[in-house]
């Protein structure tokens, strides 16, 4: 089962804006960019980057693998897209956590239900409730 990782996304008002933002990328193209190359990174490939907006993961991006910038960095290259997940409480933090797979939120899909489509912070209360 593959690992995942947290991280804030800073920079972004919802989902939607993280949607435009990563829409100017072609697959290969989105990495962002750490200091070290995580110790389970062979684990993380094939999982993916859960974002976090509003101290809730909402939503995430299949990490596709890493590698070393020329600056010494490493990079975390993901696919471009955003897969919206049912909101789960998650506090923000600096940098990216581990998530094991157990642990992560389920994906929404694109279903009749409109569930998606529904503000983020609705969904979280909803989700709270455990009435989705």
């Amino acid at each position: 089962m593959p690992v995942h990782l947290t991280k804030v996304a800073f920079g972004h008002d919802s989902v939607e804006d993280l949607r435009r933002a990563l829409s100017r990328y072609r697959p290969g193209e989105f990495w962002l960019t750490t200091r070290y190359l995580p110790k389970r990174h062979e684990d993380v490939v094939g999982g993916s980057l859960f974002w976090i907006l509003r101290h809730q993961l909402v939503a995430r991006t299949p990490i596709t693998g890493f590698g070393e910038l020329p600056t010494g960095k490493t990079a975390i290259y993901c696919d471009p897209v955003v897969i919206d997940v049912r909101p789960q409480p998650k506090r923000a933090h600096q940098g990216w956590r581990y998530l094991e797979d157990a642990d992560a939120p389920a994906d929404l899909g694109g279903g009749a239900n409109g569930i998606a489509d529904l503000p983020p912070k609705l969904l979280g209360a909803l989700s709270e409730l455990a009435l989705i």
